[in-house]
């Protein structure tokens, strides 16, 4: 497409105008129409030489990109030319509305020595997600300058926003650091582990309950059975993708002060589960995810390794909350059939429905014997004890806490009610969630609790 460009419409007005006037008198009409028929031969010249600008000119994308949410960064285009002769260049991409940029366009030159210029374009993502780039506009001016061809490019790339891990990274440096594995090697491990190492001979002080019988009748002394500590386990994280995971996650102290929080619950889950992911990693445990709802979503066997790493973060990074309720009921059918070995489960989820947390308790019993269950939620902003908040002013102040205990004290008999069954039931903070969930993990490794 050919657009007519500012030089051509200010010496259009320069030319043509004195002309017209020029030409209101007769005997100069003649030279005023030769003068404007040159502009225009002129004008038709430069538009027909502008043919074909664009052509032999191609973009190329990295084929995926990564950002971090709310963290700059940049892509880089890449132009490639015949290289017959200098030209100037707009180039514009076609940016998803989640991604900022200071600039509409940049503007290159394409010299005619080297046939690929490269340009950094940069750019701030708003929001976590995949996105695609499919269309890449470009401008080129004609030999004179009055008119610039456009034309748009086809191209293919991938845009990938994860979470912003570098504050839970600041909370945790400890763990993050190579110096060690966050405390683990100075703290004394409790107990004598589960998994069987070796036979020896029987040496006075072992327990008659670690005695091998069929080796002993067959060697005819004592034998004792040797265990070792787990050094490899495997860990779930489990994110719940329901209708309660779009609300807002508001830390206590802020609720009122932030209406319109950026982060929903869902977002602080898939944070969350990323961290424990680094953590498993740095641990060499086998960290694998889970992502259900009204039904399963996603499921990642439990591995090692940072390809591994990166394929649980490339199956939480697309995760978006839906609209209906969670299927307790298949989750833990699910896990039944396919996790075999006894797994660390920590499970992400929002109980604050009566109805919700009645159906999970019904369900849970199906796994909490095999694996070590691990349940967390965000604490609800009301959710307190009544009388500890001073600031009451108002009848609806009174009604607001008088609500906000009764949640508690519902969430309060969900606790006892999963304790009973071995399930351990936490609220989080959304400040400490992070900081909390690793702090849980590093204690059931220490107490060997697998």
């Amino acid at each position: 497409m050919i657009v007519p460009r500012t030089r051509l419409l200010f010496w259009f007005a320069l030319i043509t105008l004195p002309l017209s006037l020029v030409g209101a008198m007769a005997s100069s009409a003649l030279l005023s129409l030769a003068g404007t028929l040159a502009f225009i031969l002129l004008a038709i010249v430069d538009a027909t030489l502008s043919f074909g600008a664009l052509r032999g000119i191609r973009v190329e994308l990295p084929d995926t990109i990564r950002f971090s949410k709310n963290r700059e960064g940049a892509i880089e285009v890449t132009v490639t030319h015949s290289g017959a002769a200098n030209r100037n260049m707009r180039v514009g991409l076609a940016l998803p509305t989640a991604f900022q940029s200071p600039h509409e366009d940049l503007t290159t030159m394409l010299p005619h020595d080297q046939q690929q210029v490269r340009l950094i374009w940069p750019c701030l993502p708003q929001k976590r997600g995949q996105f695609r780039l499919e269309t890449c506009y470009l401008e080129t001016p004609s030999p004179l300058g009055l008119w610039a061809w456009r034309d748009s490019v086809p191209v293919s790339s991938e845009l990938r926003v994860y979470p912003d891990l570098s504050r839970e990274r600041n909370n945790l440096a400890a763990l993050f650091l190579n110096r060690g594995s966050f405390g683990v090697h100075a703290q004394r491990q409790i107990g004598k582990g589960r998994e069987f190492e070796k036979l020896r001979e029987y040496m006075p002080g072992d327990s008659f309950e670690d005695i091998h019988w069929k080796a002993t009748a067959k060697r005819g002394r004592p034998i004792t059975k040797v265990f070792q500590i787990e050094r490899t386990q495997e860990v779930y994280v489990l994110v719940d993708t329901s209708r309660l995971s779009a609300r807002p996650a508001r830390p206590l102290e802020s609720a009122a002060d932030q209406p319109e929080p950026t982060e929903t619950i869902l977002e602080r889950f898939i944070t969350a589960a990323m961290i424990l992911g680094l953590a498993a990693q740095k641990q060499g445990d086998l960290f694998g995810v889970a992502a259900f709802g009204s039904q399963m979503h996603t499921f990642v066997r439990a591995k090692t390794g940072k390809m591994h790493y990166g394929a649980c973060r490339d199956a939480l990074y697309r995760l978006e909350p839906e609209r209906g309720n969670p299927d307790f009921d298949e989750l833990c059918s699910f896990l039944r059939l396919r996790l075999r070995r006894r797994a660390l489960l920590i499970v992400l989820t929002n109980l604050d429905d009566p109805v919700l947390s009645e159906n999970f308790i019904k369900n849970i019993n199906l796994i909490h014997r095999q694996h070590l269950v691990l349940v967390n939620m965000l604490r609800p902003p009301a959710a307190h004890p009544l009388f500890s908040n001073s600031n009451v002013s108002s009848v609806g102040d009174l009604y607001r806490e008088l609500g906000g205990h009764l949640l508690w004290r519902d969430l309060q008999e969900l606790e006892y009610a999963l304790q009973h069954r071995g399930v351990n039931f936490s609220l989080l903070s959304d400040e400490k969630m992070c900081v909390d969930l690793v702090s849980q993990y590093i204690g059931v490794k220490r107490r060997q609790l697998l």
